[in-house]
C-alpha cells in the first residue's frame, strides 16, 4: 500500500524525542538520516550517536493526515526554529523484493565472500559466509567492515588460538576468523542483541560454539585469556578510550587491526596506539582508514 514519509529536519538533542512522538503518533517506522555530510556507520558498542543535523523519518499509512501530526510536533516541541519539515509520498511497490535485489555477494580478497542467503555463493570451494542484512550494523557493505574483512583474508592462517572481535555487531568479523581457520574467537559488544545476532549468524554458517564465545562489554575485565588478533570496528573516539584495554587483551607482538576511523582522526588514534603498539602506515578507503600492527 502506499505510504507517506514524513522529514524533519532537526538537531541530535532532541531527535530521540522527536521520534518517540512519531512512533506514540502511529509512525509504522521511524529512522534517522545524516542532514549535513555527517556519515556515521557501525555505531561505537558504547552508545547509538546521531548527526549534530538530523533527519526523523517517520513512515504512516497514507490515509492517515500528516498535517494533524506536524501540528502536534510543533505544539509540543518549543524550539520551532530547529526543526523543518518534509513530507514525501511513497508509492505502492515490493519493497521486500527491492531490499532482496539490492544485496549481492561480495569478494573480499582471494579467499572470502559474503553471500546472502537467497544467493547461491559464486565460488563453492571459497570461504563463504551467509549474511542477510539486519538490524546489527556489519553485512560487509559499509568500507569500515570491508577493510577489516580483506585484513582477516590476508593475514588469518589458522594458526591463531584467539581471535577478538571488538564490537561485533553482526559477528561478521568473528564468523569470517573462525572459518578462516582461526582455533576460536571470542565476539564481544555492548549491545545483547548484537550478541543474540553474532549467535544466529555463527549457527547459520555451522560455527561450532565450542569456538565462538559471546560476551557483553561490561564484562570484558572477567576476561583473562590473552588474543593472537584483536580486530575493533568501531569509532576513532572509542578506539582512543580502549586502548588501554586492548593493550591487556593481547599477547605481545600479536596483531591489532583498527577500524571505522574517519581520515581526520587517524593522527588522533595513533598517538593513543604509541608506545605499545607499532601501527603500519594507513590503509584508506573513500573516507574511512583502518590501521594495524603489532603490539609490542
Amino acid at each position: 500500500m502506499p505510504w507517506n514519509e514524513l522529514h524533519i529536519t532537526t538537531t541530535a538533542e532532541i531527535a530521540n524525542e522527536l521520534g518517540e512522538i512519531l512512533t506514540e503518533l502511529g509512525a509504522q517506522a521511524v529512522s534517522f538520516q545524516d542532514a549535513a555530510d555527517q556519515p556515521i556507520f557501525e555505531p561505537s558498542p558504547e552508545s547509538m550517536q546521531l548527526w549534530q543535523s538530523t533527519v526523523v523519518i517517520g513512515l504512516f499509512d497514507e490515509k492517515q493526515p500528516i498535517d494533524p501530526i506536524i501540528q502536534f510536533v510543533k505544539n509540543h516541541l518549543f524550539d520551532q526554529e530547529k526543526l523543518s519539515f518534509f513530507v514525501k509520498n511513497i508509492p505502492d511497490e515490493n519493497w521486500e523484493r527491492r531490499c532482496l535485489e539490492s544485496f549481492k555477494p561480495l569478494q573480499f580478497g582471494k579467499r572470502l565472500w559474503i553471500c546472502p542467503s537467497w544467493h547461491t555463493p559464486p565460488d563453492p570451494n571459497a570461504v563463504n559466509i551467509i549474511l542477510d542484512p539486519g538490524l546489527a550494523f556489519g553485512t560487509g557493505t559499509h568500507p569500515t567492515t570491508g577493510l577489516c574483512l580483506k585484513w582477516l583474508d590476508e593475514n588469518i592462517t589458522g594458526q591463531e588460538n584467539l581471535v577478538i572481535d571488538y564490537g561485533c555487531g553482526s559477528g561478521i568479523l568473528a564468523i569470517a576468523a573462525l572459518k578462516l581457520g582461526a582455533k576460536k574467537a571470542l565476539a564481544v559488544d555492548n549491545d545483547p542483541e548484537a550478541l543474540i545476532a553474532t549467535r544466529t549468524n555463527a549457527e547459520r554458517n555451522h560455527i561450532d560454539f565450542n569456538r565462538l564465545i559471546t560476551l557483553l562489554a561490561s564484562d570484558i575485565d572477567q576476561w583473562k585469556e590473552k588474543s593472537d588478533v584483536l580486530i575493533a570496528n568501531i569509532l576513532a573516539q572509542p578506539l582512543i578510550e580502549l586502548a588501554p584495554r586492548f593493550e591487556l587483551l593481547i599477547k605481545n607482538w600479536r596483531k591489532i587491526v583498527l577500524s571505522g576511523i574517519l581520515s581526520g582522526h587517524v593522527k588522533e588514534v595513533i598517538s593513543a596506539y604509541t608506545p605499545g603498539f607499532e601501527l603500519k602506515e594507513p590503509v584508506y578507503h573513500e573516507e574511512w582508514v583502518r590501521l594495524d600492527g603489532i603490539k609490542t
